[in-house]
C-alpha cells in the first residue's frame, strides 16, 4: 500500500489535462520524498527557459537592406562586406563623409549606397532614417574613443564627448530606426558594444564608462524592440586589429576585423543576445556567460515595473 496523502489532496495541478504527466510526478514525489510542489516550481522553471529559448528572433541577413554606420573602414567596412558576401540585398555605408564610402562601391556597385549621418548631429540621424525607409538590419558601429584617466584634467571632457556620441548617438539611432523595422517586418538592431563595457581599464577610464552606459541601453533595447519582433544583438570585441584600438594601445595581438563581421552573421542566424567574437572576448566571456545568462538574459519579476 503507497504512503502518503491521497492523490485528490494534491494541489489543482494536478487536475490538469495531461494525466499521465501528472501520475509521473507524484511517483517521482513518492519515490524521493521531494515535496510535489517543489518538482512543479523545477518543471515551471525548465519550461520558462524553453519558452525563453523559443522565442528567440532571428535574422538571416540573406536578401536583407542593411544600414552600417561606420562603413568606411575597420570592422564596420568588414561588416558590409560580409553582409554583401552572405546575400545582403544592399548596404547604406551611413558615413561622416559618403566620399569615404567609394572603395566600397567601387568593388559593389550599385549595392552600396552612402548615407551622410555623424552620431554627434542628430539631424544627420533623422535624415538617414527618411533616405532608407527600407532597411531591415541596422548596425550601429560608429563611436569615439578618447583615452582618459579619471583623474586627467581632460577626464570630463572626454566623457562628455564619449557618452554624446556612444550613448545619445545609440539612443537617437534607435529612435530613428526602430519604427522603420517594425514597419519592414522586424529585422535586426546590431549594437557594438566592445569589451570595454565590462572590462575598464584605467587608462581610458571613460571610453569605458560610455561603453557601459551602452551596454545597459542595448539590455533596455533588446526587451523593448524584442516585443515588436526585432532582433537585438550586443556585440563585445576584445582586440581587432583596427584604428581605436591603435589609439588604446593594448600589448596583446589584434585579430582581424572579419571574426567579427563574420560572428554577426552566425549570431544574427542562430538568434543570440551576445556575441564575444575574438579570443579575448571569449576569455571574458567564459567568465561573463553565467551571469549574463542568469541576470542580464534572465526576465527578472522583481525587477520589473
Amino acid at each position: 500500500m503507497r504512503d502518503g496523502p491521497p492523490i485528490r489532496a494534491f494541489p489543482l495541478q494536478l487536475r490538469a489535462k495531461n494525466e499521465k504527466n501528472q501520475l509521473q510526478f507524484v511517483a517521482v514525489a513518492h519515490l524521493t520524498g521531494i515535496k510535489l510542489d517543489d518538482i512543479f516550481m523545477v518543471k515551471s522553471l525548465f519550461t520558462k527557459v524553453k519558452d525563453r529559448e523559443q522565442v528567440k528572433i532571428t535574422c538571416d541577413i540573406k536578401g536583407k537592406i542593411a544600414l552600417v554606420t561606420g562603413a568606411n573602414r575597420g570592422i564596420g567596412k568588414a561588416i558590409a562586406e560580409a553582409f554583401l558576401h552572405h546575400g545582403a540585398a544592399g548596404i547604406y555605408a551611413a558615413v561622416r563623409n559618403p566620399d569615404s564610402a567609394a572603395p566600397l562601391i567601387e568593388r559593389y556597385g550599385d549595392k552600396v549606397v552612402p548615407v551622410q549621418l555623424d552620431l554627434s548631429e542628430p539631424e544627420t540621424i533623422a535624415a538617414a532614417s527618411g533616405t532608407a525607409g527600407d532597411v531591415q538590419v541596422v548596425v550601429n558601429n560608429a563611436a569615439v574613443f578618447r583615452a582618459s584617466t579619471p583623474l586627467d584634467s581632460d577626464a570630463i571632457d572626454a566623457l562628455e564627448l564619449g557618452m554624446k556620441i556612444n550613448v545619445c548617438g545609440l539612443i537617437r539611432m534607435a529612435q530613428g530606426f526602430a519604427p522603420i523595422l517594425k514597419q519592414n517586418g522586424g529585422g535586426a538592431f546590431v549594437q557594438l558594444n566592445s569589451v570595454a563595457s565590462l572590462k575598464c581599464s584605467s587608462n581610458f577610464a571613460t571610453h569605458c564608462a560610455t561603453k557601459a552606459a551602452a551596454y545597459s541601453i542595448t539590455q533596455a533595447l533588446h526587451e523593448l524592440l524584442g516585443q515588436e519582433g526585432i532582433a537585438v544583438l550586443s556585440v563585445h570585441p576584445g582586440l581587432i586589429a583596427t584604428d581605436m584600438s591603435d589609439g588604446a594601445a593594448l600589448s596583446g595581438t589584434p585579430e582581424p576585423p572579419q571574426l567579427v563581421s563574420e560572428g554577426i552573421v552566425a549570431a544574427l542566424k542562430a538568434g543570440d543576445y551576445h556575441l564575444f567574437p575574438d579570443k579575448m572576448a571569449r576569455r571574458i566571456e567564459n567568465a561573463y556567460h553565467g551571469f549574463a545568462v542568469s541576470v542580464i538574459e534572465a526576465d527578472l519579476a522583481e525587477y520589473k515595473a
